[in-house]
């Protein structure tokens, strides 16, 4: 099974940045999307941001658009998620992703365990 690890959680304050990393233990595809999704309680799983290197795209969700920052290192099979500005609603569990095309939708193949994002004031 291949495994995705977060990391860069924590708590900040807002108007405050993180730095989140997902790297892949093993490599997968030859052509592929990474995605970030986050999860706060009570709520569904929630899209953020995806990147197709493939095809060098990104998109994001309108909620992050002109904060958050996806970007990738092909070679080392790992994927950012750059956030800015951070607001105590971006509090939740992030989640990175993996699979053959990109979508909004959490049907990706491979999943991380999820890191804890913690904005207050």
């Amino acid at each position: 099974q291949v495994q995705l690890a977060e990391s860069g959680g924590g708590l900040v304050q807002a108007g405050g940045s993180l730095r989140l990393s997902c790297a892949a233990s093993a490599r997968t595809f030859s052509s592929y999307a990474m995605a970030w999704f986050r999860q706060a309680p009570g709520k569904e799983r929630e899209f953020i941001a995806f990147i197709t290197w493939s095809r060098g795209s990104t998109y994001y969700a309108d909620s992050v658009k002109g904060r958050f920052t996806i970007s990738g290192d092909d070679a080392k099979n790992t994927v950012f998620l750059e956030m800015s500005n951070l607001k105590p609603e971006d509090t939740a569990v992030y989640y990175c992703a993996k699979g053959l095309r990109a979508t909004t939708r959490p049907d990706y193949a491979y999943w991380g365990q999820g890191t804890q994002v913690t904005v207050s004031s």
